[in-house]
């Protein structure tokens, strides 16, 4: 069987300017387009991004992915985490953001998963949308209108995650099933970028560069060159070829209650 969505993917990472150590991770390799963004210091963050990471490198070269597989991954990754934090690294967690090629009946589909604030996007037509949700408490707090956009953005809060794998959290991850479309171009990338681009600026990068390799370079000198507070990973793959029925345009929630919210960064910054 061949794969249901072709693709072309580029990924750049880097340390930023104020950090010594990049706890940052990341995996572009079919089926699997992920980003973790690891916490915890003295190395911790560093090893529990990895360990994410390296569990679901056991699934690159596969044609699909199912929901049960990413599940599966998920859980073998918790509990690696969490064997880091009985072993000496007890804040150990990371963040975990991305999508996998799935398939339904054949046809081409992306299965996007989420849990905590690294971001997925979509660029399909001209139009980018945000797939995830941050979980944070500035997320919760845009939610319930005491906060707004503008205010968040500078808000001491930002930082602080509600869900994460690892680090003390039960949380379960989010996942979103929806039909591939070729000419999608999906981004990944850790809170570094959007942090310290607009997404008014992302999508220009996006939309002009049309190397996905370039486009994450570029994304990721400009977060860098726009203060690079914190460790930066861009992920961008491009859908070339997708099996489907011509005109497949609905919309498939696995979670239908975790649709996207207010943006953080409405424009450049």
């Amino acid at each position: 069987m061949s794969a249901p969505v072709l693709v072309n993917s580029g990924a750049a990472t880097h340390t930023g300017r104020r950090r010594v150590l990049n706890e940052d991770a990341q995996l572009a390799s079919a089926p699997v387009f992920i980003v973790a963004d690891g916490m915890g210091g003295h190395e911790a963050g560093e090893r529990a991004s990895a360990a994410v990471v390296d569990e679901f490198a056991t699934l690159v070269g596969r044609d699909a992915l199912s929901l049960d597989d990413v599940r599966q991954t998920l859980a073998r990754a918790r509990g690696v985490v969490e064997h880091l934090a009985t072993s000496g690294a007890s804040r150990a967690g990371t963040t975990l953001s991305g999508v996998v090629i799935s398939s339904v009946d054949g046809l081409g589909y992306w299965l996007a998963m989420n849990i905590g604030d690294s971001r997925t996007y979509r660029l399909a037509d001209g139009e980018m949308e945000r797939i995830t949700v941050d979980h944070s408490v500035i997320q919760e707090l845009l939610d319930s209108g005491e906060l707004t956009a503008e205010e968040a953005l500078h808000d001491t809060r930002r930082n602080i995650i509600t869900r994460a794998i690892g680090a003390g959290s039960t949380g379960d991850a989010d996942f979103w099933l929806f039909p591939a479309e070729r000419g999608d171009r999906m981004l990944v990338c850790s809170d570094g970028l959007t942090s310290e681009l607009g997404e008014a600026r992302i999508r220009e990068v996006l939309q002009s560069e049309p190397d996905p390799q370039r486009a994450a370079a570029q994304l990721t000198a400009e977060a860098v060159e726009a203060g690079g507070r914190d460790n930066i990973t861009v992920v961008v793959v491009d859908a070339i070829s997708v099996a489907s029925r011509p005109g497949t345009i609905v919309l498939s929630d696995v979670d239908d209650d975790t649709r996207p919210r207010e943006s953080l960064n409405g424009g450049v910054r």
